[in-house]
């Protein structure tokens, strides 16, 4: 029992940064756009996070220089694709390999090391909270209660994009600018405007993302601890259609599958296979759901020629 509990507790802690990119890539899906750029999104709030909590010993000082630097990196990629036309999609690649090597060169300039920051900066950490009522209830207090705050603001971040797609005046012009930009724009809506707002809050939740790895999930920064999770969790709004609540359910089944890599550990001893098991489960999870979908598409298709025939059958009698 206990081991289960263990093993459930650790799918929602290692799904969190997946849930907060999976919402990322979501956003820039309604507005008609797909996010490749949250890797580098995440790298830099995690890297700047840790030095701005370490240099200014405040917690949510380091939190909001984290978000600002990766809503700036937001702007100039919005300002390349949108302003100079630069294909969104290279750019977005050419920024995740660019932040990628530009952490470590700023990690070798502030700390001498090329690794990682524990040794130099001191960051403070988003404590883990207890739930008071939840903790109490069989199997599933341990489960749901202990985790980082990152984990719990994951759960509050689902309702608050949900209901800033379907419920806001904004929501409602980022799914008109995603459906048909030109209808948009001869009703007065301004698309590059909606592009812009909309990446920018892609890239303040993907910035949550990053921060739960390096002041959540560990308390400093490492090279590319990203570790491709920007990728799983565009994968993961891609299948679900970008509806926030799937897109969750869906980084859970990944985070999940993250999971049983970690306790494998246990009874596979191949470093490499187990480095490519989670990225093996995903594409084998991107498949079922593919195919899955494809059915579902196939079978309404087939009952919608079958309901047109019988109308017809019925009109023409």
């Amino acid at each position: 029992m206990e081991t289960i509990q263990s093993f459930l507790f650790s799918t929602f802690r290692i799904s969190t940064s997946i849930v907060f990119v999976a919402l990322c890539a979501t956003v820039s899906h309604q507005a008609g756009l797909t996010n490749m750029a949250a890797e580098s999104m995440m790298l830099t709030a995690a890297l700047a996070g840790v030095i701005g909590s370490a240099v200014t010993q405040n917690l949510f000082l380091g939190l909001l220089i984290g978000a600002a630097c990766a809503v700036l990196i937001t702007l100039f990629l919005c300002f390349a694709a949108f302003v100079m036309k630069v294909d969104l999609y290279l750019m977005s690649i050419s920024l995740n390999m660019a932040l990628a090597g530009a952490t470590v060169y700023v990690m070798f300039v502030t700390t001498g090391q090329k690794a990682n920051t524990a040794a130099y900066f001191n960051s403070l950490q988003v404590p883990a909270f207890r739930l008071p009522l939840i903790e109490k209830i069989p199997f599933l207090g341990p489960v749901l209660s202990g985790h980082n705050g990152f984990t719990y603001l994951a759960w509050l971040m689902v309702i608050v994009v949900w209901f800033l797609i379907y419920k806001t005046k904004f929501g409602l012009r980022m799914r008109a600018v995603g459906q048909n930009p030109k209808a948009a724009e001869s009703v007065g809506v301004n698309p590059r405007t909606v592009y812009t707002i909309s990446f920018m809050l892609a890239g303040l939740i993907a910035s949550l993302g990053g921060m739960f790895l390096s002041m959540g999930y560990q308390s400093f920064f490492i090279r590319d601890m990203t570790g491709g999770k920007g990728f799983i969790g565009m994968a993961a709004a891609t299948i679900a259609g970008a509806s926030p609540l799937a897109s969750a359910v869906i980084a859970y089944i990944f985070g999940f599958a993250d999971a049983i890599t970690n306790y494998s550990k246990l009874v596979i001893t191949d470093a490499q296979f187990l480095a490519a098991l989670p990225y093996i489960i995903t594409v084998a999870l991107l498949l079922i759901f593919s195919a899955l979908k494809k059915k579902a598409a196939d079978t309404a298709h087939r009952k919608r020629r079958l309901m047109a025939l019988e109308r017809g059958e019925a009109q023409a009698s």
